[in-house]
């Protein structure tokens, strides 16, 4: 296309294409707290939403969002959770890796990879992510912090530390095959 040339799409081909993706995502609802603002007269009460996103490929993100009632809450939290989409690397579509470990405040996760048939062994919060993310084969434990904020947070530190076995090959100037046969034989 050259500079200046307008896309030869029509506009209703490209806004069908942003909705088949929208709706190929998965949304859980992971925590809803009702919080409160006090002012002259008595308290104001609000809803504080923690959603997971998530097209079980590979993408996933969280949101926050609060408002007076309920559904908006959930829908802002859901808006930013879609901006903040993330890729992380799956093994065979189904795993990780490699381990991890991940902080947030006072919330520690731990990752590990799992062989197939495992499924998923995580606790309510990270078991949302996994979910949305597409794996099917992990085990985790949560150290500290039970906050569902810190869990969510954790578990994203530690999916930014996933490389796969092709980038860490790159980075090392080495092939693929010597990173790999390092992990079967271990």
């Amino acid at each position: 296309m050259a500079v200046g040339e307008k896309s030869r799409m029509p506009k209703g081909q490209k806004n069908d294409r942003a909705n088949r993706e929208e709706s190929e995502l998965v949304e859980r609802l992971v925590a809803i707290n009702r919080v409160a603002k006090v002012v002259k007269g008595g308290r104001r009460f609000g809803f504080a939403a923690l959603v997971i996103v998530g097209d079980q490929k590979g993408r996933v993100g969280f949101g926050t969002g609060k408002a007076r009632e309920v559904p908006e809450a959930i829908r802002k939290a859901t808006e930013q959770a879609k901006r903040s989409l993330v890729q992380v690397p799956l093994r065979e579509g189904r795993t990780l890796h490699h381990d991890m470990h991940g902080r947030y405040g006072a919330g520690r996760v731990v990752l590990r990879a799992a062989q197939a048939g495992t499924g998923i062994i995580a606790g309510g919060p990270m078991r949302a992510v996994f979910e949305a993310l597409g794996v099917q084969d992990v085990v985790t434990k949560s150290v500290g912090s039970s906050n569902p904020h810190n869990m969510v947070r954790a578990t994203f530190d530690a999916l930014a530390k996933e490389h796969s076995p092709r980038v860490v090959a790159s980075r090392r100037g080495k092939k693929v095959n010597e990173i790999i046969g390092h992990r079967d034989n271990a």
